[in-house]
């Protein structure tokens, strides 16, 4: 009897995630995000586009002698480390199944526009950050340049984000998720080339979890506690090693399975295109509307890169930095990097190989997994799904700790300072790590696209509200840089 209830119990909970999903997630909200992108490319002259060269070589060149607590290199990888995550395994494979092929095409649309938003928050970020001198810490983020660039009477807007931040890390992409899907790997592995009569079953919390879920969750924790602990000098350095070992581990078995299907990526294109404007003439109707595409296409998208959450400047503020605008270009390569590379892989790796749709399709990274066994013939399935489940491991895991970062920061600025709480907060972080697994795929995606956009509302306001401030910081940049006042 109290297992039906249990049962019963997250099924309803499940039902109210997804209409409250619906419902955050709905038409004013896309064209909120939609709109500051395409508004800010349109007042930057489309600088995401002109100043990408650039910004890419400003990402592995760090200033000197510039205020901050981090490397500004550093202060990417971190901000990368909580974008590249599992969002762009798990996240780009859910979108695809629910959305259909189209859904990558409006998650390369937001991307675009998005590196325009990114770039506005990391120069806003810099310029309105504050250095502590009694503890040599640099604070910044969009409750600051909220309160500092709206003025004091917005400060309920920067308490609000503050809040919603919290909620994210805690509920939304910097547990739930990740570990979810980390030990749906783990587990979908394990049963695979163990045997599922092999995998021990465990009950908790009601449920019935594999042995490898439990074990999972538990060593996850305690690995998080120990780096997070050290605070942002200890994840910094932590991401800095492993974002770019992962990315090149995940860039070549991608390259493999388009190597191998070569014939097919024109058509997985033309796919993907089609599929964005009549999803039905690809999928033969069970996907959906067009309006499924793209509400999941920039739902997820918005998930990976995080363009438009304000999330990266609370990284970027801690750069030693002396220009806003060589910050705001770095930023906006996160974008550029999460999306419009790691993000096209798994997109094109699902459709090149024909992946199916609706309640009978694989889920999560089932469906990347599958997606490599077949791409890559030559390959062993239990090598390609072993780098898989690393990966998502890697990816999962510096997503968790650069949300625990923003997270912290978050609710220092609601207590005025005082880190009491926060130490608090980092065990109940550590304990939302556990409970992560053993909540259902669907109830954990849409916690996080509830939270996420929630906190993106605050931010848009403020990122359009500050666009004046936002093209003086760029001109004045530009115009020193072609006078030579500055080295480029």
């Amino acid at each position: 009897m109290t297992l039906l209830v249990a049962v019963a119990w997250i099924d309803a909970f499940t039902h109210w995630v997804d209409v409250i999903d619906g419902i955050v997630w709905g038409v004013p909200l896309i064209a909120l995000i939609l709109f500051g992108g395409v508004f800010l490319t349109i007042r930057l002259g489309g600088l995401q586009f002109r100043q990408l060269p650039r910004a890419l070589r400003y990402m592995v060149r760090n200033e000197s002698g510039a205020k901050g607590e981090v490397s500004s290199f550093a202060a990417f990888c971190t901000a990368l480390s909580a974008t590249i995550g599992t969002g762009n395994i798990v996240g780009v494979a859910t979108a695809y199944v629910t959305g259909g092929p189209g859904a990558i095409f409006w998650m390369w649309v937001a991307a675009l526009f998005g590196m325009a938003t990114k770039y506005a928050e990391g120069v806003l970020a810099v310029r309105y950050r504050e250095h502590d001198q009694s503890t040599g810490r640099t604070l910044g983020g969009p409750f600051y340049y909220i309160e500092r660039g709206m003025g004091p009477r917005w400060r309920w807007l920067a308490r609000a984000f503050a809040v919603f931040g919290v909620g994210v890390g805690l509920f939304g992409i910097g547990t739930f998720t990740q570990v979810n899907s980390i030990c749906g790997s783990l587990t979908h592995f394990f049963s695979t080339w163990v045997g599922a009569e092999g995998v021990r079953v465990v009950t908790v919390l009601g449920t019935d979890h594999s042995l490898a879920t439990v074990v999972g969750s538990v060593v996850l924790a305690i690995i998080v506690g120990l780096v997070v602990i050290g605070g942002l000098r200890r994840i910094a350095a932590v991401a800095s090693l492993v974002i770019p070992l992962m990315v090149i581990v995940y860039a070549v078995l991608t390259v493999l399975l388009l190597g191998c299907n070569l014939p097919r990526i024109p058509q997985a294109l033309v796919a993907i295109v089609k599929g964005a404007f009549a999803p039905s003439a690809v999928t033969g109707g069970v996907v959906g509307s067009v309006f499924v595409a793209l509400q999941r296409g920039i739902a997820r998208g918005i998930f990976s890169n995080e363009a438009g959450l304000g999330s990266a400047p609370i990284a970027a503020a801690a750069a030693q930095t002396h220009e806003p605008v060589r910050q705001g270009l770095v930023s906006m390569t996160g974008t550029f990097l999460d999306t419009i590379v790691v993000c096209s892989m798994t997109g094109l790796a699902l459709t090149v190989t024909g992946q199916g749709f609706g309640e009978e399709a694989l889920q999560g990274a089932a469906a990347t997994m599958q997606a490599f066994r077949t791409g890559i013939p030559f390959l062993p399935w239990a090598v390609t799904d072993f780098v898989l489940m690393i990966a998502l491991v890697l990816f999962g895991f510096t997503t968790i700790l650069g949300w625990n970062y923003y997270s912290e920061r978050c609710l220092e600025y609601l207590t005025g300072g005082d880190l009491r709480p926060v130490r608090v907060y980092r065990w109940l972080y550590i304990a939302a790590v556990f409970i992560g697994p053993y909540m259902t795929i669907s109830a954990v995606w849409g916690i996080a696209d509830i939270v996420n956009g929630l906190m993106a509302i605050p931010n848009m306001i403020a990122l359009l509200a500050l666009s004046g401030v936002i093209v003086v910081e760029t001109r004045s940049y530009f115009d020193r840089l072609r006078r030579g006042e500055l080295a480029d």
